[in-house]
């Protein structure tokens, strides 16, 4: 009964929201999103026979990245493997096809309504079904389970996700059932899911896959243009970017040679972002000016500058270039965004008060990898790390050798999925 409510509601919700999700998207997208989202898929898709096929659900850029070095070890441990990926946004998409070079199918998840994930499941028969992170859509979860083992892998669960769960937990119990294990990044996240009805059997901590991600290439050409300390505030969120370009502001009174690089989250907020800096008077370029050219065939260095990274799935890489990296969605209650990508570059990482996504974040803290301010003095953070060049190096060598250690999930994961493929 439950199934059928959740469904009629599921489907009213779709029915209202779809068509704005359409029109957004241009005329070929547009018909492409619709079949798959319906689960029709053409049958080019699957393109060889294989051993097995491993379906990966990761819904947008960061859970992508993140499922990044599983998907290497399932190629090279299985290299005849057909590995589909399924995204829920366009940006996942894009980030999914750039970063398995070509060596898997990457589609839009359908809709968690039975018809289409028939569908789906029919036109792929995968063997096993991987959801990353903590996506639990009730039909797909139930119907790929009566089928084929289902695993969440690098599980976690928010604060803000756990007391909605709780909310819904006589219906969440029985979608937790249908998993046939649940792989949990720490403790945490293992008893908040078995608050929430798993069967403790079924739940397994094997640490956090982002220990083991690394950018899919080195330190972009294009930041070498620049000459000076670079600041990089990375996946910053509405509100967040107006304070980060204000401390910068003062910060150049102290130091007019240093840059800041800025990457909003949303690629659909470049253009707003753009606005809030000419309003600023600051000097600025966009990344999507091809700046390697500029550097490369004038020789001229910049320094005092703002940069918008206006592309998506570079950001990664780009911390390797800075000198402090500041953590977005950390000054606003959004929970922050991931800090392990400049501690694998062993840059000093700056956080605002609200990481309550990444609770590992306070192992940074003890260890001195990171500092924890508030909006009102990420200004006297950023001048006391741009005029002491050793703490910047002491605290990148801190955060490089906290993400060293904890490294190692994705071979757990490994070795489970091993078992279930076997």
């Amino acid at each position: 009964m439950y199934y059928s409510i959740y469904s009629i509601i599921y489907f009213i919700a779709t029915s209202a929201l779809a068509p704005f999700e359409y029109l957004k998207r241009s005329g070929a997208l547009r018909r492409r999103w619709v079949k798959e989202r319906f689960g029709i898929y053409p049958s080019s898709r699957t393109t060889h026979q294989s051993d097995a096929r491993i379906w990966i659900h990761a819904v947008s850029v960061g859970e992508v990245i993140t499922a990044v070095p599983l998907i290497q070890k399932i190629r090279d441990r299985y290299p005849s493997a057909e590995i589909i990926i399924s995204t829920v946004t366009d940006t996942g998409q894009k980030v999914a096809k750039e970063r398995a070079n070509n060596s898997a199918t990457v589609i839009y998840i359908p809709f968690d309504l039975p018809f289409a994930i028939k569908n789906a499941f029919s036109h792929f028969k995968p063997a096993i079904f991987i959801v990353m992170e903590t996506e639990l859509w009730p039909n797909i979860i139930r119907i790929f389970g009566s089928q084929v083992p289902v695993l969440l892998m690098n599980g976690r669960i928010s604060v803000k996700s756990f007391r909605g769960y709780k909310r819904l937990r006589f219906f969440i119990k029985g979608v937790l059932k249908d998993i046939s294990l649940l792989c949990m990044q720490n403790e945490l996240y293992a008893d908040r899911i078995k608050t929430l009805g798993a069967e403790p059997g079924k739940v397994k901590v094997i640490g956090n896959f982002k220990f083991d991600t690394s950018p899919s290439t080195s330190v972009p050409e294009w930041t070498k243009i620049l000459s000076g300390p670079i600041i990089v505030a990375g996946s910053t969120h509405k509100t967040e970017e107006d304070l980060i370009i204000n401390a910068y502001k003062v910060l150049r009174a102290t130091f007019p040679e240093a840059n800041l690089i800025i990457a909003p989250r949303h690629p659909e907020r470049f253009r707003e972002v753009e606005g809030l800096i000419k309003g600023s008077g600051l000097k600025y370029i966009k990344r999507s000016w091809s700046l390697e050219g500029e550097g490369q065939h004038t020789g001229v260095k910049k320094s005092g500058i703002i940069v918008i990274l206006d592309t998506v799935g570079e950001l990664a890489s780009v911390y390797g270039a800075c000198s402090v990296a500041i953590v977005g969605g950390s000054f606003i209650k959004h929970g922050g965004q991931n800090p392990l990508e400049p501690a694998y570059w062993g840059k000093a990482i700056i956080c605002g008060p609200h990481m309550d996504n990444f609770p590992f974040i306070d192992d940074f803290y003890r260890v001195g990898g990171a500092i924890r301010t508030d909006p009102h003095h990420l200004y006297r953070f950023l001048v006391e790390l741009i005029g002491s060049p050793e703490k910047m190096s002491s605290m990148g060598k801190a955060a490089r050798g906290l993400y060293e250690k904890n490294a190692g999930a994705t071979e757990r994961a490994m070795e489970i999925i091993d078992g279930y493929l076997r």
